[in-house]
């Protein structure tokens, strides 16, 4: 019986043409721009996490504060790190190794091509093989960099790929300048995703310190807990070490400690704001679309009083003419929200590919099936409430008068 009642709303919904097409589209655009908001936050929080290129969950990330916007981690920073600030921070007990980084942008020739370069270092020791697990860096042609190696260095992957920014590949065993001093290539570093791990140089600590004048100068510690328990006793611990160590009060830190997931947090939290406003503008759209559907459904009833009398007069009851009328709004909806579920998706699908596109990265698109059919649900039951009213009016005709009408 139920299915009659689809059938004919179909019909008449067929039978309205461009009407109910203009009705669909308030519900259409408020759940294409949901569907695709949610969608490309998604892949933008995939491809923001990618970016970290961090695979431990037990790695705190020490700083100079500054103004580094357009540099390297603590590159503005007027008080910044030291060795001796990376020796102290190992001595602490939650603390299992403390892993200076320099991390700079630099002169980089080859092909008689001049681009600035991020370049990293890399520790000398045991420390190397831990900063490789936590990085999760592995030579994708050639090998990692040794103790040892002097004028020798590891490329990111963009640097090897088809469209180089160097115009040709450059492979393991090319000369390249940085700072007009000579280096071997000895491997490429795996793909990551990462805009920064794939574009970056990488070479020993020593080499680059004195490349750079670093001196005693440090950018970044990368400081392995000794369990992830231990995370916030560290945290506390270190900011409590370098507070007295830099003559700073609680509040008033030139140095910030974080976490990758502290950093995922924020990220989350302001993609998060951007998809409430976008959802609250859709739901206005939403709601347009209903108000268009009361009014379509009003004008429905008054066009059809005829057929409303017909359908008493051969015995149709006041709740069957309610149902009729009900399935039909609810059905606007239902089209109004499976239309812009598949133009949401196909926007967020393409979205992604852009996001891979501009980053180099290989994100996969997803397609949230609890989120579609939740907009499909209500979708139905938007356009349902709608014409709740239309509905009833219908169903309270008098056969006789709407016979006359």
């Amino acid at each position: 019986m139920k299915l009659d009642y689809l059938i004919l709303a179909l019909k008449n919904l067929k039978h309205r043409g461009i009407r109910s097409w203009l009705t669909l589209l308030g519900i259409f655009i408020g759940v294409t721009a949901v569907v695709a908001l949610i969608g490309l936050g998604t892949g933008l929080q995939m491809a923001v996490s990618a970016q970290f290129g961090v695979s431990s969950t037990e790695i705190l990330t020490v700083q100079a504060g500054g103004l580094n916007a357009f540099g390297a981690p603590g590159s503005g920073a007027v008080n910044k790190l030291t060795t001796e600030d990376v020796e102290a921070i190992e001595r602490l007990s939650s603390v299992k190794v403390a892993i200076p980084r320099m991390i700079t942008t630099g002169k980089m020739e080859y092909n008689d091509i001049v681009s600035f370069r991020m370049a990293a270092s890399v520790p000398d020791g045991i420390k190397r093989k831990i900063a490789y697990e936590v990085l999760d860096s592995k030579a994708e042609v050639g090998r990692m960099l040794k103790d040892g190696d002097t004028n020798k260095v590891i490329l990111g992957y963009n640097f090897w790929k088809d469209d180089a920014v160097f115009g040709e590949r450059i492979v393991p065993g090319k000369t390249i300048l940085i700072q007009d001093e000579k280096f071997i290539v000895v491997g490429i570093l795996e793909k990551t995703g990462s805009i920064i791990f794939d574009n970056v140089v990488m070479m020993n600590e020593g080499p680059l310190r004195d490349l750079m004048d670093y001196g005693d100068d440090v950018d970044v510690i990368a400081v392995q807990v000794k369990s992830e328990e231990d995370m916030d006793r560290a945290k506390e611990d270190i900011e409590k070490l370098l507070r007295e160590r830099r003559n700073v009060d609680v509040g008033e830190e030139d140095f910030e400690v974080s976490t990758p997931e502290a950093m995922m947090e924020t990220v989350g939290n302001i993609l998060g704001g951007v998809q409430a406003f976008i959802i609250i503008i859709a739901s206005i759209s939403i709601l347009v679309g209903a108000l268009g559907i009361v009014n379509t459904m009003t004008t429905s009833v008054l066009e059809r009083r005829k057929e409303i009398g017909i359908m008493k007069a051969i015995g149709a009851t006041n709740f069957q003419i309610f149902l009729q009328f009900f399935f039909e709004s609810g059905l606007l909806g239902f089209v109004g929200g499976l239309v812009g579920i598949i133009f949401g998706t196909l926007i967020s699908v393409v979205g992604v590919v852009g996001i891979n596109s501009f980053i180099g990265s290989e994100l996969a698109p997803t397609i949230d099936l609890v989120l579609i059919s939740g907009a499909l649900i209500g979708s139905f039951i938007v356009g349902a409430v709608a014409g709740i009213v239309p509905a009833m009016n219908a169903a309270k005709q008098n056969p006789v008068e709407a016979l006359r009408g």
